[in-house]
């Protein structure tokens, strides 16, 4: 499946920021394990340069995490992948995405047709990022709140996307997972991480899998305009 999004000819790139540089990274996350065709055609597609500063564009397509400001990062695009591939073996319709950021991993999920729900506690952020999934196309909804209790008005999910570590599991999201969904998240302090999936099972219990160490800005509570 190719992702269709409404591309102006800022999304489009040139130079550093081409197509032929989109392409190179992704043979680069193919080499790196990540084998699903339909992330790999949504990292393709989606402008991740449109997603950071201006001034960090030549940069876009590094296999890097970068700053979007408020202390905040735009996830490395393989980790993007790993998460995405992974909440993908669920066959999803409806994912929950805690912590918007940039729009970038939210818009990677709708790119490959996903119904997408995001949440993000600083303002700032939510806006640009709302603004970006209008000049894209993407019929993403989004929330300024407290990525932290989810957003159980549309629950279950069939996937959540958390993009943030907490010390642990936070009970509410995993209350809000459809059963026979999948979970991935970030879990642990800082310099020591690591990427789990967790899969709930049709007699409520939940199997967890660790899938790679990873480095993740911390969860955290409240609101930020």
């Amino acid at each position: 499946m190719t992702p269709r999004l409404r591309l102006q000819p800022e999304a489009v790139g040139i130079g550093m920021t081409s197509q032929r540089v989109r392409d190179r990274l992704v043979d680069r996350l193919r080499d790196a394990g990540i084998a699903d065709e339909a992330t790999l055609n949504a990292i393709r597609v989606v402008p991740r340069h449109l997603f950071i500063d201006e001034a960090l564009a030549s940069r876009a397509y590094e296999d890097t995490a970068l700053p979007i400001g408020h202390g905040q990062t735009i996830s490395q695009p393989w980790v993007v992948a790993r998460m995405t591939e992974a909440v993908l073996q669920s066959a999803p319709k409806k994912v929950l995405e805690v912590g918007t950021g940039s729009g970038y991993q939210a818009a990677v999920l709708g790119a490959i047709g996903l119904e997408v729900y995001t949440v993000e506690r600083i303002g700032d952020l939510l806006r640009q990022a709302r603004k970006r999934f209008r000049a894209l196309g993407m019929n993403i909804r989004s929330k300024h709140d407290d990525g932290r209790i989810g957003w159980a008005e549309h629950g279950p999910y069939d996937a959540i996307v958390v993009t943030a570590a907490a010390p642990a599991l936070v009970d509410a999201l995993v209350e809000q997972l459809a059963v026979g969904g999948r979970l991935v998240a970030p879990v642990g302090g800082p310099g020591a991480q690591s990427l789990i999936q967790l899969t709930r099972r049709d007699d409520g219990s939940v199997e967890q899998q660790v899938l790679a160490p990873v480095t993740f800005v911390p969860l955290l509570s409240g609101m930020l305009d």
